[in-house]
């Protein structure tokens, strides 16, 4: 893949999440949900944390959090300009693609939501509102809206620890850039021999297997 086609892909997967995010920041109240399916929600939820809603507390954490984001998305744009110099496998490159522009999705939310939206407690968000937006730089909240409450069961109080609890399957609400990250490391994990290959053996033993594989060669 090159870095045309990469970028490319990377682009295209911002403007669908942004455009998402923008689009239920700006009709939907904090909490309010639509029902697409009994399994599948449009559910308008915000985190100040990591990946489906993962919390990391306080506002220590929260610009801890964004500053670690900014690092990761260097190094990811290391890797992602060093795997295609290298002409490394489409997977990786692809893989990498998917987890370079969810990353950069989500620190959008976290460097300027905060001050281009109001916030959206209890009525529709305002863009760019006149009295300034509800959180300082690198504050924002990142923006969630996928649900998918595939089933839910009430666990058997003989259960241990969990006995008695209500549990759904699958809980977390997360966004276009969340899936394109899982998406990206899911690649990396199922196709993990095709792309990485085996480190390849230092010159000294090649020169043994070649006398290992041919005893003619040890006649000097």
């Amino acid at each position: 893949m090159s870095l045309k086609k990469s970028l490319l892909l990377v682009f295209i997967i911002l403007l669908i999440d942004q455009a998402v995010k923008i689009y239920i920041k700006t009709h939907f109240r904090l909490g309010e949900y639509v029902t697409v399916f009994d399994w599948f929600k449009i559910y308008f939820v915000e985190n100040n944390g990591m990946a489906f809603g993962t919390e990391l507390g306080g506002k220590a954490g929260k610009l801890f959090l964004t500053g670690f984001r900014l690092v990761a998305i260097g190094g990811i744009a290391y890797w992602l300009w060093s795997a295609i110099k290298k002409k490394e496998s489409r997977l990786l490159i692809l893989a990498i693609s998917l987890i370079f522009a969810g990353a950069i999705g989500n620190i959008i939310d976290s460097v300027f939501y905060g001050r281009i939206f109001s916030d959206s407690f209890h009525h529709v968000a305002e863009f760019m509102p006149k009295n300034g937006g509800y959180a300082p730089w690198f504050q924002g909240r990142v923006v969630d809206m996928f649900y998918f409450p595939l089933f839910d069961v009430n666990i058997p109080s003989w259960v241990p620890l969990a006995g008695g609890k209500h549990f759904t399957f699958f809980e977390p609400v997360f966004n276009v850039a969340d899936s394109a990250i899982t998406i990206g490391v899911f690649i990396l994990i199922l196709f993990n021999k095709k792309i990485f290959k085996p480190d390849e053996k230092p010159a000294f033993q090649k020169e043994i297997d070649a006398v290992t594989d041919n005893p003619d060669n040890m006649i000097a």
